[in-house]
């Protein structure tokens, strides 16, 4: 319904948008002036959703909602799938698998809801569905009145000034679930197109540090990752860190911890320089994983230790013909573009930030206090995270792949500087 407000104003102009208003103040004694406008409802719009350019995906649903999930569109036509195939990787973050993970029970079946038809993708958006089953809003009861310390409750009502309460809302971990059902996809149009691999590893927990050189990365299996609870490939190492767990765990408390990521099989020439290279995507991906706070790719950090005649990764030529390089402190990116090496990089999440013990934090009143958390959490994070660290990595190999194929691949490549690209498959074996 319009409104209407009658006032004596100062200008003098007719104009299109519904207000009449008079230019000069020479008419102050006897003009009146009506506004229109129809009333708009809000609506709080949370930005920041969706990732990717080409294979684009955009996650939803909250820790204590119907369900959580995601869509995905710009998924090439032709692709087999099935929901087996995202179920598989949503199993490996699944809670409740061990005494180290949450002990919330969720399913986690997928339902794949359309881009899907007899057993291929159509090329339409592709529609995942994981309903919650497992809800205990009660035991966030006390996070209606106050902060939890480390979580991003009080930073959402700042910026939102209305948030989800139970469970935390899309800043849980829950929130992954979407995430792992896209990069599922991603990982299999990678297998498909270019033999690609992506594995991911715990490599420390607290202050046990996996050797770096005790992991062979040009043969590691995810049957080696995932022998143990920890999805460590060393078993002796995998239990010191049960250990370290356990211990934290027996006082309520929490640990952080890393995890090392490596791909295989990169085709050359992905990524873009200045703005877009390849380890500034792969860090924007995963850092907006859930508790991570770290982020390096080849040498790192470590590589400042050493000088540029140390640290240079000199080329060769192998037994087949093909460039190489002889070390890979590079991390298999160079000038922001994959060189074909394998690309290798370390994600570091803090602690769990619900803990068993006491804190001190403030109310949404705004007045000091005192809160025992009540929810079920993980004593260290790290091990579910190696999945969701292996499907944003892929989501960001899979756009850059269909970035290049479209520009550099559009006209006959260089063969004497240039690969082409050509899928590993026929077209009639990936149906069938």
């Amino acid at each position: 319904m319009a409104s209407s407000i009658f006032y004596k104003p100062l200008l003098a102009a007719s104009r299109s948008d519904g207000i009449s208003a008079f230019a000069s103040h020479n008419y102050l004694s006897s003009v009146s002036v009506q506004i229109s406008f129809r009333p708009r409802r809000l609506q709080i719009k949370a930005a920041g959703s969706s990732v990717g350019t080409h294979f684009r995906v955009t996650t939803y649903g909250e820790s204590r909602g119907a369900g959580v999930g995601c869509v995905i569109d710009g998924c090439p036509p032709r692709l087999p799938l099935s929901e087996a195939d995202i179920q598989l990787d949503l199993d490996r973050r699944k809670p409740g698998k061990s005494w180290i993970s949450t002990p919330r029970e969720e399913t986690d079946a997928c339902k794949i809801l359309s881009g899907v038809y007899e057993g291929v993708s159509t090329g339409t958006p592709i529609h995942v569905l994981v309903p919650n089953t497992d809800l205990r809003g009660h035991d966030y009861s006390e996070m209606s009145l106050a902060y939890r310390p480390s979580h991003a409750d009080a930073t959402y009502d700042m910026k939102y000034g209305v948030r989800t309460i139970e469970g935390g809302g899309r800043s849980s971990a829950r929130e992954t679930v979407g995430r792992i059902a896209a990069g599922a996809v991603a990982k299999k149009i990678l297998k498909q197109f270019s033999g690609t691999e992506v594995l991911a590893y715990v490599s420390q927990v607290h202050k046990v540090v996996l050797p770096e050189e005790l992991v062979d990365h040009g043969n590691l299996t995810l049957d080696q990752i995932e022998s143990n609870i920890v999805r460590c490939p060393d078993s002796k190492y995998a239990e010191e860190m049960i250990s370290a767990m356990d211990a934290v765990w027996a006082k309520d408390d929490s640990t952080g911890g890393v995890v090392t990521c490596i791909v295989r099989n990169c085709p050359r020439g992905l990524g873009s320089p200045v703005f877009d290279k390849l380890e500034a995507e792969l860090a924007k991906a995963v850092m907006s994983i859930p508790a991570s706070k770290g982020f390096q790719c080849g040498s790192g950090f470590a590589g400042t230790l050493l000088t540029g005649s140390e640290h240079n990764d000199e080329f060769y030529i192998d037994q087949y013909g093909n460039m190489r390089t002889r070390t890979n402190r590079s991390g298999g990116i160079q000038g922001g573009i994959s060189n074909g090496e394998i690309i290798n990089m370390k994600v570091a999440f803090k602690p769990s930030a619900t803990i068993g013990k006491k804190q001190h934090t403030v109310t949404r009143e705004k007045k000091e206090t005192e809160l025992i958390q009540r929810g079920r959490h993980d004593p260290c994070v790290a091990p579910r995270a190696v999945p969701v660290v292996e499907a944003m990595v892929a989501l960001v190999l899979v756009d850059q792949l269909m970035a290049q194929y479209a520009q550099c691949n559009l006209f006959p490549v260089n063969p004497e500087l240039q690969e082409p690209m050509f899928p590993k498959v026929e077209p009639a074996e990936a149906l069938y």
